[in-house]
């Protein structure tokens, strides 16, 4: 993404080719100039209708038919007191309708009457940066591989211009930079996470998968280490080893260090499931829509994403990103029920379903942040289908082993828009697992599945503080909706970073 965001006016003065003007109910029924007289009646007749009433996520698109420099006026409907969330889906709507119309520089009038209650309560910084989220990540799609060469739609140039005393305060003009410049580079780094989750199967395989992990360490000048299939051998990773090992491409283990505070004895052990192709294995999936199962290593996108942003924002955190990652396919090499692996914990596993095998990979994943000074555990997965049945598309599922933690992802999903459900841990769920084979089995009853499978990654913990996220309804969508995109979302990027790095670290 390259726009380029300015205050007050357009890039070197030039005219937009389009004005985006926020507008809620009251100001439709009032007799005051919204943009232009002729411009307004047409609006307000339309309401009148009840054809645009100015709610969040609606928009109407008006020629200013030479009365303006601009050849479009954007209305979006806002309501006032929806907060950041409301902002996001209201600048996503403006910015779908500039897409419609091709326009790709915009002036943002934003008047105080709408805003000022926003700017009051979450301060000028936030309001700035969900708008600017808003309009990016609702313009970032998929894009299809064809012969003729095709090109995503780009918002080129925009500029915030606040009516009179809206900003009022101190400071007002910079934390409303402040705010639009974090919007930009959080939206870019879900923009990476979402490419990464696009990929097609036969593109991202794990070495390649390790391959953008390198070029992202490169660029940032982090410390990593890829370990392949030898040394994750030598390093007992019986997890890894055995959901890789029916494939002709091999698993990768990989480990990013960000020290951001080397004086913090905190380390942040981020892991993200890279399942570059998920059949199931031998416990094979029904063949329709797993062409979906590309975006199986989205929970590898988020904290890849996620690692982009804090490297950019210089966040002072300590992280440890570790992505096991793997293709899991049926052959006559392929892991197979029935079998019992040791994990690198040392703990054995009696495999009843290789279709469970996320938490398998997750399982080695967390020692290896343990084993490498991790002191706190967040894993991102698109880990069960259960979840989906509990949470539909809606929210994040989440396990934990400690309230506190919890509480901070709560609140920093909060910030970020992102939602987020705590599925209950009751000890019963364990009993399920249990073998007579080796000291747990990798799937049980179809009943409280989600919180059985994460549970089931919480025994990997060694006792400390740990939230697993499961984005198996969040990653890919089948519409878009809001902010989203259809197909891959970059979901928990923002979470990540504001859990890591948001106002209660600052």
């Amino acid at each position: 993404m390259t726009t380029t965001f300015t205050y007050g006016a357009m890039k070197d003065g030039a005219a937009a080719e389009a004005i985006i003007r926020f507008i809620g109910e009251k100001e439709l029924q009032e007799d005051g100039v919204i943009v232009e007289p002729k411009l307004d009646q047409q609006l307000r007749s339309g309401y009148a209708k009840g054809l645009f009433q100015g709610k969040t996520e609606q928009t109407e698109v008006v020629w200013s038919l030479g009365l303006l420099n601009a050849s479009y006026v954007v209305f979006a409907g806002y309501t006032p007191g929806e907060g950041a969330d409301g902002l996001r889906k209201a600048a996503a709507a403006a910015a779908k309708a500039l897409k419609r119309i091709k326009a790709a520089s915009a002036e943002v009038r934003l008047s105080k009457s709408l805003f000022e209650q926003e700017v009051a309560a979450i301060g000028a910084s936030v309001v700035a940066q969900s708008l600017t989220e808003g309009l990016l990540l609702a313009l970032h799609d998929r894009m299809p591989l064809k012969k003729e060469e095709t090109k995503r739609f780009q918002l080129d140039a925009a500029a915030f211009i606040p009516e009179a005393g809206l900003l009022h305060e101190p400071g007002g003009r910079e934390a409303w930079e402040s705010g639009a410049a974090k919007g930009k580079l959080l939206a870019e780094s879900v923009a990476y996470a979402r490419d990464l989750t696009n990929l097609p199967g036969n593109d991202l395989t794990p070495e390649r998968l390790a391959n953008h992990a390198e070029e992202l360490a490169s660029e940032f000048d982090l410390e990593i280490e890829v370990i392949d299939e030898w040394t994750a051998a030598e390093q007992g990773m019986g997890g890894l080893l055995a959901v890789g090992q029916g494939s002709v491409n091999p698993p990768r283990m990989i480990v990013i260090h960000y020290k951001g505070a080397p004086d913090d004895a905190e380390v942040w052990g981020l892991v993200g499931k890279g399942i570059t192709f998920d059949t199931g294995g031998i416990s094979l999936k029904k063949g329709l829509g797993m062409e979906e199962m590309i975006s199986d290593m989205g929970g590898a996108a988020a904290v890849l994403g996620a690692l982009r942003a804090l490297a950019e924002l210089k966040a002072e955190v300590n992280v440890l990103a570790v992505i096991p990652t793997a293709e899991n396919m049926p052959s006559d090499r392929a892991f197979k029920p029935g079998d019992v692996l040791q994990t690198m914990s040392g703990y054995t596993v009696e495999i009843v379903n290789t279709d469970a095998e996320g938490r398998l990979v997750l399982a080695d994943g967390l020692t290896t942040a343990i084993r490498r000074g991790a002191t706190k555990l967040v894993d991102v997965a698109t880990l069960t289908g259960a979840v989906m049945i509990t949470l539909g598309y809606e929210a994040t599922g989440a396990v934990t082993n400690n309230e506190a933690l919890m509480a901070e992802v709560l609140r920093a999903s909060e910030r970020a828009g992102e939602r987020v459900w705590q599925l209950p841990a009751y000890p019963e769920f364990m009993k399920d697992l249990r073998s007579d084979a080796a000291d747990l089995k990798n799937s049980g009853s179809r009943y409280g599945a989600a919180s059985r499978a994460g549970m089931f990654i919480g025994h990997f913990t060694e006792g400390l503080p740990w939230v697993h996220l499961d984005i198996g309804g969040t990653a890919w969508l089948e519409a878009s909706r809001g902010w989203e995109p259809k197909g891959g979302t970059g979901v928990m990027v923002r979470t990540l970073v504001e859990l890591l790095a948001g106002k209660e670290k600052a």
